[in-house]
């Protein structure tokens, strides 16, 4: 039986500095995971708000749910992916037009995701080539590989992991399922690292290839895509939105829809809008160093953080 893992939520204060929820209000958390943040969120509700927490790992939701027992408070946890927000709402017979007062997105893996060798996203503990946020989807990384063409392999490797290696890398994948599958987290980190040396000692060869592989199996970038398309619909006048990205790559579609909604009058800029977490944080919880925080404003009525 696995203890309940340790979750340090990353950028805290200036994600609840900038969602500023106040009792009454309504906020959205779309990516609950533990529930570090949206317990504090949910903490500054009451009396009279609600909370709806979403994710698409059910062990998430569970694990979450104790948590939020523990604060008290209107709370409701919904299973799906934020891209989905609307038609999840829509089951609980709630409209999505204005019902945010502020809305979160922590994007990326969860460290409880990463820390289960079961759960096949890590190479530093062996465990089947998995991957999956939600295991009941059906294609993992083992079946994706498996049956990926080789050009196919490589474009994904490329784009989502930005790997300069990655024809190479997809070569090599190819010649080694053909041999026999690859179906555990050993075996593909074994591989890339026999092919590509480690530089130094800051990443491991594998990185890029396990972020690329999990990318489009969990869909995430277009998952992302869609739901920042549609924040504007979502959001009250004056709701405030953040969200957390932790690679380049995610941060660039979240710079640019916020760029581009700021510049259709859709949202305004919010003045705490771009944040990286301190170097305190840094020292004391690794995985935040990659964060970078974007905030912008529902436009329709002035806010004031105050």
């Amino acid at each position: 039986m696995n203890a309940e893992p340790e979750h340090l939520p990353v950028m805290l204060e200036e994600t609840l500095r900038c969602l500023a929820p106040r009792p009454g209000e309504t906020m959205l958390d779309g990516t609950l995971g533990l529930g570090g943040h949206a317990a504090e969120i949910l903490s500054r509700l009451s009396p009279g708000g609600e909370l709806i927490g979403l994710d698409r790992d059910p062990e998430a939701l569970t694990l979450a749910a104790k948590r939020l027992d523990g604060v008290g408070g209107n709370y409701r946890l919904l299973h799906g992916t934020f891209d989905r927000v609307g038609e999840l709402l829509k089951e609980l017979e709630l409209s999505s037009d204005g019902a945010f007062d502020g809305l979160l997105l922590d994007l990326g893996v969860s460290s409880m995701q990463l820390d289960r060798a079961e759960r096949g996203f890590s190479f530093r503990n062996d465990g089947p080539l998995d991957m999956r946020m939600d295991p009941g989807e059906k294609e993992s990384a083992a079946s994706w590989l498996a049956q990926a063409p080789v050009e196919e392999l490589a474009r994904v490797i490329r784009r989502y992991g930005e790997e300069p290696q990655a024809g190479k890398i997809a070569r090599a994948i190819d010649r080694g399922r053909r041999e026999r599958p690859i179906t555990t987290t050993a075996e593909l980190a074994s591989l890339i690292e026999e092919l590509v040396p480690r530089r130094g000692k800051k990443i491991h060869p594998a990185t890029k290839t396990f972020q690329a592989i999990r990318i489009v199996v969990n869909r995430e970038l277009d998952c992302l895509r869609d739901a920042l398309e549609k924040l504007d619909r979502y959001m009250k006048p004056g709701g405030r939105v953040v969200v957390l990205s932790y690679h380049s790559l995610e941060d660039r579609i979240v710079k640019t829809v916020f760029r581009d909604r700021v510049r259709e009058g859709f949202f305004i800029s919010h003045p705490d809008g771009l944040q990286r977490p301190t170097q305190t944080e840094v020292q004391s919880n690794r995985r935040s160093r990659s964060a970078r925080l974007r905030a912008v404003v529902r436009a329709g009525e002035a806010w004031s953080s105050t």
